[in-house]
C-alpha cells in the first residue's frame, strides 16, 4: 500500500489543497511542518494522532519540522466559544521548553519557534510586508472567523491567520518547506499561508496543505477527556495506568478508528481485531491492543507492564501486591472521602456516602458485595480502621465488580 492510500485507509486525510499531493507524498522527499501553540506544558492524547501522522511521513522519506508557536501562543488561535486567556511570557517560555523536550524525546523531530522570526518585525513592517497581501473579505469568510462574527472577535485573534501564514512563508524561504499538516480546523490558516507564498513568489509555486480529521468519541465530542480531566502524554500528569484505562475503555464503535489513527499496526492486524469486536466484543481484544500500543510507544514496555499489573490487581482484588507508588497510580482517579476512624463497616459505608442507609449497607455486606482492601467482608461487625490501611495511608472499598471508593481516616 502506497503512503497516500495508507493515510486514506487510516482516515487521516480530511482535505488536500491539490490532487498533485498524492504523487508527491508517495515519492518522498518533501520537507513539511506541523505546528502547535504552547498553551500547556504537555501535549495531550488529542495531539497524538497528528504527530503520529508526521512520523508516518518521516518513515516514508519526508522531513518533518515541528513548530511550537512561541509567538502565536501570545495571540491565540480563534475558538468558536470566545476569546482565549492571554498567557504571560514566563508561562509561554516554560510551556515551550516542556513541549520541545517532550517532542524531541518522543519523535525526534527538528524543532523551531516562530518567535525567532517574528519578534523583531515592527508593526509598520508587518502591515506593509504581509498585511497588504490579505483581503479582509477573504479573511472573514474563513470558517473559524465566520463563526465568531456575531459574538465578536478581537483584532488580535483576527490577525492570527496572518502570523501562521507568515510561518509557512518563512519556512518555505528558509528551509524549502512545501507542505503544512494540520487538523481540519486549520484549513483556513493553511490556505492563507499558501496564498501568501504565491503572492510573494508567484502563482506557480508548488506548495501544499493537508488536513486531518479531528478524533472524536461516538457522540461527536472531542477525544481526549476522561472523568478526571485531560489525558496528557506526560506520565507525571497522566500515569501510564490512567492512559491504559482510558484507552482500554474505548467504545466498540470507535476502537477500530483509534487503532488506525493511533497505532502502527498494519491492515491485516487491525482487520483481525475488527472481526474480534464483532464476534467476541466482551474480550475487548481491540481495546487491549490499542492500550498496549499507545502506552508502550509513549512510556515504554516497563510502564505498560506496570499498568497491566495495577489493572489486574484491581480487577482480582489483589491490591496488597502493589507497592506505594503503584497504589498511588491505582487510586489517583478515585474520589477520596474522609471518615471517622474505627467505624463499623455499615457506618463507614453510610458516612462515606457509598450506601444511602445502614439497612442498604447491611444488605450489601450480607450478599458478599463489599471488599475492603481486596478482601471480601461479610460481617457487619467488621471495623474499618486506619491501622489496616494500605501502606498506612488509604482504605479501598469495592462494591460489586466495578465500583471503587477510597477513604481516608480522621
Amino acid at each position: 500500500m502506497k503512503l497516500f492510500d495508507e493515510l486514506k485507509w487510516r482516515g487521516l486525510i480530511n482535505d488536500v489543497t491539490s490532487p498533485d499531493l498524492e504523487e508527491k507524498l508517495n515519492e518522498g522527499g518533501l520537507t513539511f511542518y506541523i505546528g502547535t501553540d504552547p498553551t500547556g506544558d504537555s501535549l495531550h492524547i488529542g495531539h497524538y494522532s497528528s504527530l503520529l501522522c508526521a512520523k508516518r511521513l518521516k518513515e516514508h522519506g519526508h522531513h518533518p519540522i515541528m513548530l511550537v508557536g512561541g509567538a502565536t501562543g501570545f495571540i491565540g488561535d480563534p475558538k468558536a466559544t470566545g476569546e482565549r486567556n492571554m498567557l504571560t511570557k514566563e508561562v509561554l517560555q516554560h510551556n515551550y521548553d516542556c513541549l520541545s523536550k517532550q517532542i524531541k524525546e518522543l519523535f525526534g523531530f527538528e524543532m523551531v519557534n516562530n518567535l525567532d522570526w517574528t519578534k523583531d518585525i515592527t508593526i509598520i513592517d508587518f502591515l506593509r510586508d504581509y498585511g497588504k497581501f490579505f483581503n479582509v473579505n477573504y479573511m472573514i469568510n474563513k470558517e473559524t472567523v465566520k463563526r465568531r462574527l456575531d459574538s465578536g472577535i478581537s483584532y488580535t485573534e483576527f490577525s492570527y491567520m496572518l502570523l501562521q501564514a507568515l510561518d509557512f512563508l518563512h519556512l518555505y524561504e528558509e528551509k524549502n518547506c512545501t507542505l503544512q499538516l494540520g487538523g481540519q480546523d486549520q484549513w483556513g490558516n493553511i490556505t492563507s499561508g499558501l496564498e501568501l507564498i504565491r503572492k510573494k513568489h508567484g502563482a506557480d509555486v508548488e506548495c501544499y496543505g493537508l488536513t486531518m480529521p479531528l478524533i472524536t468519541k461516538a457522540d461527536g465530542t472531542k477525544f481526549g477527556k476522561s472523568e478526571t480531566g485531560t489525558v496528557w502524554l506526560d506520565k507525571n500528569k497522566t500515569s501510564a495506568y490512567e492512559m491504559y484505562q482510558f484507552l482500554v475503555n474505548s467504545e466498540d464503535a470507535k476502537v477500530i478508528d483509534y487503532l488506525k489513527k493511533l497505532t502502527f499496526l498494519n491492515k491485516e492486524e487491525i482487520d483481525a481485531l475488527e472481526e474480534k469486536v464483532k464476534t467476541e466484543p466482551h474480550k475487548r481484544e481491540a481495546q487491549k491492543a490499542l492500550a498496549k500500543e499507545v502506552v508502550t510507544f509513549l512510556h515504554g514496555e516497563e510502564e505498560y507492564e506496570k499498568a497491566l499489573k495495577i489493572t489486574n490487581a484491581l480487577f482480582r482484588g489483589n491490591i496488597q501486591q502493589l507497592n506505594a507508588e503503584e497504589l498511588g497510580d491505582a487510586l489517583k482517579g478515585f474520589e477520596k472521602k474522609e471518615v471517622e476512624d474505627n467505624l463499623l463497616l455499615p457506618d463507614c459505608l453510610v458516612q462515606a456516602g457509598i450506601a444511602s442507609s445502614k439497612r442498604e449497607a447491611r444488605e450489601w455486606i450480607n450478599q458478599g458485595s463489599i471488599q475492603i482492601n481486596g478482601e471480601k467482608q461479610t460481617s457487619v461487625e467488621f471495623v474499618v480502621s486506619s491501622a489496616n490501611a494500605i501502606h498506612d495511608k488509604d482504605t479501598l472499598i469495592k462494591r460489586g465488580k466495578r465500583n471503587y471508593y477510597v477513604i481516608t481516616h480522621k
